[in-house]
């Protein structure tokens, strides 16, 4: 399992980027396409323009639309020269005409919302001069980064009468902002690329977190199952060697000692017991079937009878206890039987993880909401790491040179659980090398 899981994260990682990569590459090529679509469609446009535009070009000029100059007069050889010079496209549509025919084309091949700017240019030879254009032209002309150019020739149909007679003219044509246009066509297909993208990330990362997670919990099992044989095989060690001392003549003769044999049984079965209970908690915990019988308990009471039965633990310990139960009021509705665990398992811990000369201190207050109960000791302490993790179900806190802690890591958990199920809270204080510090706040009885 820990050579195979970096191979699965790495194999996910690189299909990833591979995925992403391709998408990258097949945008910009997709972008390219496009853009050479919208230049198509443009010069395609320009050209059925210039098309109408040069159908009236091919012929003799017409003297209805022929703008004279006021000071000819007939007959004149100047004014028949005038009437005879073949037009230009200036001389026979305004710009806003030939904005108009763009526009009309513009639309006919897809482009209706395409801006545009233009001009029409003549060239004589020896003169090259601007016929037309529109207002916009000057302003877009010079940017040639962000907009595109496109020129057409104008030019007479062949076999026309006026076939190089005319001087040359071209149209030109600035779409300014061409990327973000081809970018606004791609933008439905680039949201969903990005959508996809998303949703393998997300894929990735839940697969990624649940690989995790249940090799934390592979873990977590294996240090359960090494704990519990451990926690089990002891007393029934134990138990086997009083029996079989018990089988002996000497033993079975003696009295004395066969209380004394009889007493260990007894009590290795009561341990054994108790990590049974302990093992059938965490089973409801994890049904969540915890049914409180809530009834009015007096939270001074349950705390001196607690302590009364770590009395020798304490004194191993060459520790004492140190109360101060300052509470004004200490009635609360509550599960005595959970709430009475809840204080021995804490109590417990407080002793479990200390050295001698062991200070327990317990105080209690009143607030607004309920009664505030701190145990306090000066223990190993914890790190930064531990107390954020300490309420996780067979999390166990390092213990460094103290080897006679024994336990399924259940006991915290279960004390969380049944705060939670009192609409209570708990906090954790610790300094490794200082001790640790829990404090519980649990609401009032409403019969109080």
């Amino acid at each position: 399992m820990k050579r195979i899981f970096p191979l699965i994260i790495l194999l996910v990682a690189l299909s990833l980027v591979g995925i992403i990569v391709i998408q990258i590459s097949w945008f910009r090529s997709m972008l390219v396409v496009k853009e050479e679509q919208l230049a198509d469609n443009i010069v395609k446009a320009m050209g059925q323009t210039g098309e109408e535009l040069m159908a009236q070009k091919g012929t003799l000029p017409s003297l209805k639309n022929r703008r004279l100059r006021p000071n000819l007069s007939w007959p004149s050889d100047q004014l028949m020269m005038e009437l005879m010079k073949p037009s230009t496209i200036s001389e026979k549509f305004t710009p806003f005409e030939v904005q108009e025919k763009l526009r009309k084309n513009f639309n006919a091949f897809g482009l209706k919302n395409t801006r545009f700017e233009f001009l029409i240019t003549s060239d004589a030879g020896f003169l090259t001069y601007d016929e037309l254009r529109s207002p916009g032209f000057d302003k877009v002309f010079e940017d040639t980064v962000r907009n595109r150019r496109f020129i057409y020739p104008l030019l007479v149909p062949g076999g026309s009468n006026m076939e190089g007679l005319v001087p040359e003219e071209a149209m030109v044509v600035v779409v300014p902002n061409v990327k973000n246009i081809v970018f606004k066509e791609l933008r439905w297909m680039l949201s969903g690329a990005i959508l996809f993208t998303l949703i393998l990330l997300a894929a990735f990362y839940v697969t990624v977190s649940a690989l995790l997670r249940q090799k934390k919990l592979s873990e977590i099992k294996n240090d359960f199952i090494n704990n519990m044989t451990h926690e089990f095989k002891t007393p029934l060690a134990t138990i086997s060697l009083a029996v079989d001392a018990l089988r002996t003549e000497k033993v079975s003769n003696d009295k004395e000692k066969m209380q004394y044999f009889t007493g260990i049984i007894k009590e290795e079965n009561k341990r054994m017991n108790k990590q049974v209970e302990t093992i059938l908690q965490a089973a409801l915990m994890d049904r969540q079937e915890i049914n409180l019988n809530k009834k009015p308990v007096h939270v001074h009471a349950v705390i001196e009878q607690v302590l009364e039965n770590f009395d020798l633990q304490l004194q191993h310990k060459n520790g004492y206890a140190d109360l101060h139960l300052n509470a004004k009021n200490d009635l609360i509705m509550a599960d005595e039987v959970h709430f009475t665990n809840l204080i021995n398992n804490l109590v417990d811990n407080a002793v479990k993880y200390s050295k001698d000369n062991l200070v327990l201190k317990l105080y209690t207050s009143s607030n607004a909401r309920g009664i505030v109960i701190r145990i306090e000791d000066n223990g190993i302490g914890m790190s930064k790491e531990s107390v954020k993790r300490i309420f996780e179900k067979f999390y166990r806190v390092h213990t460094g040179n103290l080897h006679n802690v024994k336990g399924f890591g259940l006991g915290l958990s279960y004390v969380k659980t049944i705060v939670d199920a009192h609409q209570g809270k708990i906090k954790v204080d610790s300094t490794i090398g200082k001790g640790t510090a829990f404090t519980i706040e649990m609401p009032y009885s409403k019969e109080s």
